[in-house]
């Protein structure tokens, strides 16, 4: 097996599991992308024989390369915490020892924001913003990264903050503007209040815009009215995978 091959960035997702291998220097996917649907349920051992598949299936390409894993769910020392938009079968799972038992491969496991945090700061909408960007991924939930003069805050979990007595995601994520059916001003005001909130407790000096919605951010973005510069960001659906192989190659250094 060739040792020098690509890293390898998987992003698992509630409804697709994503995996590629990254080129560090481009900021981007080195090969095609494979994606998997996720089991139902999704059970830490269901998702982490998909995983296996997908390491399989680029054994060639990333020979014994870092591979980095993202979760949706706030992820300390390799142990999954928390699991509001995942299996809660997952809750005190140590997903690492988890993915290396299935694998056979050291990984590095973490927030599936914080990877794209990360990957909108070297390569993105936040490449080289000096002080606080705050990333946000607006879709089932809000995910949130915070990057401060290029070191990554983990596990922020901004979607979760109490507004008006509501998770703000439950009143702000774009699965809500589409579940009741919210037009653009009509998200955009929720979208304000929540933007709002984190500029007060924050003063960022730049907020990206995340998440399957990010592509449409000249629909809506203009519309929220904070004093803070709000961009869209540039990696879109790629941004976890990139960031996870990133940070799993950055980790191996440390």
């Amino acid at each position: 097996m060739a040792k020098h091959g690509k890293p390898l960035g998987i992003d698992i997702g509630g409804s697709g599991i994503k995996g590629a291998p990254v080129d560090l220097k481009a900021g981007d996917l080195a090969g095609k992308r494979l994606k998997i649907l996720t089991p139902k349920p999704a059970t830490p051992d269901a998702v982490a024989e998909v995983v296996d598949q997908i390491v399989d299936h680029f054994a060639d390409v990333t020979g014994d390369s870092p591979i980095g894993v993202t979760v949706p769910a706030v992820v300390i020392r390799g142990t999954v915490l928390s699991a509001a938009n995942i299996d809660p079968s997952w809750i005190n799972t140590d997903a690492e020892a988890l993915i290396k038992e299935h694998t056979g491969r050291a990984v590095t496991v973490l927030n599936d924001a914080d990877a794209a945090g990360l990957a909108e700061m070297y390569y993105g909408a936040a490449k080289g913003v000096q002080g606080l960007v705050i990333l946000t991924t607006l879709g089932t939930g809000i995910g949130s990264a915070l990057v401060y003069d290029g070191v990554l805050v983990p596990n922020s979990e901004l979607g979760h903050l109490e507004i008006d007595g509501h998770d703000a995601e439950d009143r702000a994520a774009s699965s809500v503007k589409e579940l009741e059916g919210l037009s653009y001003p009509e998200w955009a005001q929720r979208l304000t209040v929540y933007y709002r909130t984190l500029e007060k407790l924050f003063s960022p000096d730049l907020f990206v815009v995340g998440g399957g919605i990010g592509k449409e951010g000249d629909d809506f973005l203009p519309l929220i009215e904070i004093d803070t510069e709000i961009v869209p960001a540039t990696l879109l659906n790629k941004a976890g995978v990139v960031g996870a192989a990133l940070y799993a190659t950055e980790e191996g250094q440390v």
